[in-house]
């Protein structure tokens, strides 16, 4: 999976749920994934419409009600699902999984395995805004996901973002490589 596909499936806040639970083998009916990622409908359709739409979901033909369709993973939703799942078991608790679907979140985590510069970060990136960065750059901050470490002896102060604990482990369970 590369950056850009991270970055577009992270826009949702249910998209990775949504595969986690698809790859744990959950009925790809809406009400079982509604009722399994508990969250609510309004914020839930979007995101499962926006997997159909990004090509990792399509409707199972021959399964389920016209008004009630049943979901499947498409060859490239399995590489991603796979990948959901991944996150998902690295994860200690889901007290922080709020911070994990807030949108930056996930791509921010995945370059910063290695520390990186600010602008390093934004231009790995591509679309981020330097305030969307700098707002979830504290607030991973202030989850202890990411440390933020200055050298007093660079001329002038730069600071160099890495991802630690927890979010060195999310990062690890995301895989970059591209698909053959």
């Amino acid at each position: 999976m590369d950056i850009d596909l991270l970055v577009k499936i992270s826009a949702r806040a249910w998209a990775m749920p949504i595969l986690a639970l698809l790859h744990r083998g959950t009925p790809g009916r809406q009400a079982s994934l509604l009722a399994a990622t508990g969250a609510g409908r309004t914020a839930f359709t979007p995101s499962l419409h926006h997997l159909i739409d990004l090509g990792l979901l399509e409707r199972n033909p021959g399964h389920g009600h016209p008004l009630r369709p049943e979901y499947r993973l498409t060859p490239d939703g399995h590489t991603a699902a796979a990948m959901a799942h991944r996150l998902d078991t690295a994860l200690p608790g889901a007290a922080q999984t709020p911070l994990l679907r807030r949108a930056w979140t996930l791509p921010i985590l995945a370059v910063s395995r290695q520390p990186r510069h600010f602008s390093d970060i934004k231009s790995a990136l591509g679309p981020i805004t330097d305030r969307a960065l700098s707002q979830s750059l504290r607030q991973l901050q202030g989850a202890q996901w990411i440390t933020r470490a200055v050298d007093p002896a660079a001329t002038p102060l730069r600071a160099r973002y890495g991802a630690t604990g927890t979010g060195l482990r999310i990062s690890k369970a995301i895989d970059l490589s591209p698909v053959p």
